[in-house]
């Protein structure tokens, strides 16, 4: 098929974003605290785990004063956070696990946020088939855009060390739709002219990635998962992430689905299960005693603020508050917008619930709150103020979305991940690679210029503009590096 057969698909967010963004839900929304990602490369989602949470989780019974149905108002899903106090990657790639280290280091991290707990990251060299006691029993391990790089051999060790030996509470898996890929061609063609044909010859399909060895369709990927998960005691959930913003014209797009599938596996708990992993698991074990030990390359330590979970009184908090209007002068702010105040969240002791019980007890102010809002848009009023003589625009007041928010950006040869591919023979694999969803890249030689936009500031250069990234071209090999 010629290249001007080709058809036009494109994602916004970008794939790769996409496939973060579902990592991240499924990980504040079974409010996971420690993390392990295999084959992590050069450490983007690693990067992202390690920007502090906007304040402590709820605190226990006794630190409010006087618990109010404000401050016990279940947490919307927009204001969930992720709280995360270990974070672990691995890969084989010695060169991306150096950015990994530098990427991670609390030297890299921007200290205009306030950190309220502590977090320690560990960074190791190996491969995934050999055994490491310090991940057995995490709580969730992560492998995007992984399994589809590995030989046969290798996969074959991937379920047995992964669901048998670590046997963690969760694991997210993603990888490629080989449904999908019909979608870059008119019905009846193939896209051979950017596909890559089947390196192992074992089929007559045409692959995204040079690297790829298998792509998986739904129906093989639900009955891979379904398999593994029944073997080793785990419920799993699949489903496809990735759809195009065209419409295809021969009508196509529910049949073939998203670009990626996801699968989260939820282990089975029992003593019975319990031991039929241990048991079933005992010649992975073994086997990887004659192979090298994974080698640690770096742990860093984050410190928590000084003053998390130790909450000043009621009356120091007011006071503050009521200070920060007479500056702002205002009669009106978000709620958020105090919190971020840093003296403030200091005195709350990192907790929003407790500059929430200042508020709400107290006669300087009306809290207006809607259960149907995030706890960061309820608005609060100056009892008896009046309207500031000028307009402040907020630092942290989200900014209305332009049209140039959503332009497209078409770049020739797109990708989704910048995934440099995986070779265990020669050692270079890496997951994930490419712009980061809270970070600003931009790509000259080898330096990277980062701006964090973790939060919407009111800065331009400061806020995230999706219409610097590519959202992905005609050419269809969606993992192919630049």
């Amino acid at each position: 098929m010629s290249g001007e057969a080709e058809l036009r698909v494109t994602f916004f967010p970008p794939l790769y974003l996409q496939r973060r963004i579902w990592v991240l839900d499924v990980l504040r929304r079974e409010q996971v605290t420690e993390i392990i990602d295999i084959g992590c490369g050069e450490g983007q989602l690693l990067a992202v785990l390690c920007q502090p949470a906007l304040c402590l989780p709820p605190p226990d019974p006794g630190v409010l004063a006087s618990p109010s149905d404000a401050t016990e108002t279940t947490i919307q899903a927009d204001d969930l956070d992720l709280h995360p106090r270990r974070v672990t990657g691995l890969d084989i790639s010695s060169h991306a696990l150096a950015s990994a280290i530098e990427d991670t280091s609390p030297a890299a991290a921007n200290a205009s946020y306030t950190r309220w707990e502590p977090l320690e990251v560990n960074i190791w060299h190996g491969g995934l088939e050999i055994f490491n006691p310090v991940f057995v029993n995490a709580e969730c391990i992560v492998a995007t855009e992984v399994v589809e790089h590995l030989p046969e051999e290798i996969l074959a060790d991937f379920t047995p060390m992964i669901l048998g030996v670590y046997h963690p509470r969760l694991l997210l898996v993603t990888t490629p739709s080989y449904g999908f890929n019909a979608r870059f061609s008119p019905p009846g063609s193939t896209n051979t002219a950017t596909g890559f044909p089947d390196p192992t010859k074992r089929t007559d399909r045409v692959f995204r990635h040079h690297d790829h060895k298998f792509e998986w369709t739904v129906e093989e990927f639900q009955v891979w998962c379904s398999g593994i998960a029944q073997e080793w005691g785990y419920d799993v959930d699949t489903t496809t992430i990735g759809r195009a913003q065209e419409k295809d014209k021969w009508g196509r797009d529910e049949q073939l689905g998203g670009a990626s599938q996801v699968a989260v596996f939820k282990r089975l708990e029992g003593e019975t299960w319990a031991t039929t992993r241990e048991e079933k698991s005992t010649q992975m074990k073994e086997k990887s005693k004659s192979q090298k030990d994974h080698r640690l390359l770096e742990t860093h330590h984050y410190d928590a603020h000084v003053r998390a979970g130790k909450r000043g009184s009621v009356e120091e908090i007011v006071k503050a508050v009521l200070d920060k209007f007479e500056e702002w002068e205002e009669a009106e702010v978000r709620l958020e917008e105090i919190w971020f105040v840093e003296e403030i969240g200091a005195m709350c002791g990192g907790w929003f619930e407790v500059l929430i019980e200042a508020i709400e007890g107290s006669t300087k102010f009306n809290l207006q709150r809607s259960k149907d809002q995030r706890r960061g848009d309820w608005r609060v009023l100056l009892d008896g103020g009046r309207p500031g003589k000028k307009k402040r625009t907020s630092e942290w007041a989200p900014e209305e979305p332009t049209d140039e928010l959503f332009e497209e950006v078409v770049q020739e040869g797109y990708r989704s991940d910048d995934d440099p591919g995986f070779d265990w023979g020669s050692g270079l694999y890496s997951s994930d690679s490419g712009v980061d969803l809270l970070w600003d890249i931009s790509k000259e030689g080898n330096a990277w210029a980062r701006q964090s936009a973790w939060t919407c500031e009111s800065s331009e250069e400061d806020v995230v503009d999706w219409s610097r990234w590519s959202t992905l071209s005609a050419a269809w090999d969606l993992d192919r590096p630049e």
